[in-house]
């Protein structure tokens, strides 16, 4: 504020000792626009009443009465004040609507994405989500995991198309796998309840019209006492398994097509198996993460990076994975992006 008191001040001073033909009035006008960058509207019109009295201040110090020049200064300092005021609610309110638009999607991602354990069974546990849009915090990639007797059960997916749009979509699948992962006890079953039940829902959603909308997906099964993971994979990249410094990916003898496509569905949806031994660490992305191109145009060399955190914990390597994505698409992503990264260890004891 004491750029635009100081402004008031000075110009008051010179204006009244200034020779007759110096005017230094019509900078008062300043003194009001600087303050809109610093407060709202109320802060706004005070120092625009300041401003104005010391407008009348100069014109009866230098005269003993206000001559018309003095008087239209006063009137444009007047309208120019209350303009200023205007906006300055306008922006006022603007902001406002965004910080609750901002509370929302932080709710919703709550809601939605719910924060995985840092533990689920003999497994330790990180994740991390990077929304495209500006100012949203949930789009179109989502990660779940439910823990079911002696089995750690993981989906990963990435709904066609990105940002607040596929919100809903998303919503279907995560609401279907919560519910589902308790019920089904072959992995193969869970999945095929998957996809009828977004196919069903992506059909509601659409009003019953043509809907192209589908959800590739990744559906894990890792059992706690035999060093294995199943993986399900619905037309989605294939889960990364890094053990000391070789990076292997799960590619599936039979991929599936991606869920919502339910006339061109494998009845199958049979599971691959994989060995996930003690201190592996399996990674599940989207393809937000390995489609982040660089200034060059080159894409994020997602194996590669890997290669240097070897022995890194989930959370410590999902930190620099996210830092060094960030940094490689020069802090802005062209599409949604979603890790987890899942490290064996030794099964906790069982509860007393």
């Amino acid at each position: 504020m004491a750029l635009p008191l100081g402004l008031i001040a000075a110009v008051t001073v010179v204006d009244t000792l200034a020779p007759p033909d110096v005017h230094l009035g019509p900078l008062l006008v300043a003194a009001p626009a600087v303050t809109a960058a610093l407060g709202g509207p109320r802060l706004v019109a005070s120092v625009g009443a300041l401003a104005t009295l010391a407008q009348l201040t100069i014109g009866v110090t230098r005269r003993g009465w206000l001559s018309l020049n003095h008087e239209i200064q006063v009137l444009a300092l007047v309208i120019v004040t209350a303009v200023i005021a205007l906006f300055a609610s306008l922006r006022e309110r603007q902001q406002r609507e965004m910080t609750q638009v901002r509370s929302v999607s932080e709710v919703a991602q709550r809601v939605l994405l719910r924060p995985l354990p840092p533990r689920l069974g003999p497994l330790r546990v990180a994740s991390v989500y990077l929304a495209a849009e500006a100012e949203a915090h949930i789009g179109g990639d989502l990660f779940a995991a439910a823990r079911t007797g002696a089995l750690t059960r993981v989906l990963v997916g990435d709904v066609r198309g990105k940002g607040l749009g596929s919100v809903s979509d998303a919503a279907v699948l995560l609401g279907a796998f919560r519910e589902a992962a308790h019920q089904h006890a072959g992995l193969s079953g869970l999945a095929r309840h998957l996809e009828r039940s977004v196919t069903r829902e992506l059909a509601e959603l659409s009003g019953g019209g043509v809907d192209e909308d589908f959800i590739t997906a990744a559906v894990l099964e890792i059992p706690d006492d035999e060093p294995v993971v199943r993986v399900v994979n619905c037309g989605h990249p294939p889960p990364l398994l890094l053990r000391g410094r070789r990076v292997t990916p799960l590619l599936s003898g039979h991929p599936e097509t991606p869920l919502g496509l339910g006339e061109f569905a494998a009845s199958g949806y049979r599971a691959d198996t994989f060995p996930f031994e003690e201190d592996d660490l399996l990674l599940l992305y989207t393809d937000g993460v390995i489609e982040a191109r660089d200034a060059a145009g080159a894409f994020y060399p997602l194996a590669e990076r890997l290669t240097g955190w070897a022995g890194e914990d989930p959370g410590a390597l999902v930190r620099r994975l996210k830092g060094d994505l960030l940094a490689h698409s020069g802090g802005s992503l062209g599409d949604d992006a979603a890790v987890v990264a899942l490290r064996r260890g030794t099964a906790p004891p069982p509860s007393p």
